[in-house]
């Protein structure tokens, strides 16, 4: 991989990190400050409803965070756009669609093939 592709990947996670490292910030300080007392328990359901939907989503960043990353120590240390099952070249193409990805598109195809066919 080119080092000019290597220098927009590694811009792109960074800049992704830094930017759901801030909305966790806002989570945290929104989650702890003093909520209002609902009389009515509609509306506390409601609330805790939304407080139960955030919380998934910032499950699912803190994963995120993490495949970041590892794709970002990729990009240091040399192995960021080749496939870990196949050892072949990443495309572009799909680095760009998930640059976070660690298979090439053939061993993602047979991975999920075959988790159809196990059932998982």
């Amino acid at each position: 991989m080119k080092q000019k592709d290597l220098d927009y990947f590694k811009k792109y996670l960074n800049d992704l990190l830094n930017e759901l490292l801030n909305q966790v910030d806002d989570t945290v300080s929104g989650m702890t400050a003093v909520k209002e007392n609902f009389p009515d328990p509609t509306d506390r359901a409601s609330l805790e409803s939304d407080r139960n939907f955030m919380l998934r989503i910032r499950d699912r960043e803190s994963k995120l965070i993490k495949k970041i990353k590892l794709a970002l120590d990729r990009i240091e240390n040399g192995s960021f756009g080749i496939c870990e099952s196949c050892g072949g070249e990443i495309s572009i193409k799909r680095l760009k669609a998930r640059p976070v990805t660690t298979l090439c598109i053939e061993c993602k195809t047979k991975e999920e093939a075959l988790e159809k066919a196990l059932g998982l």
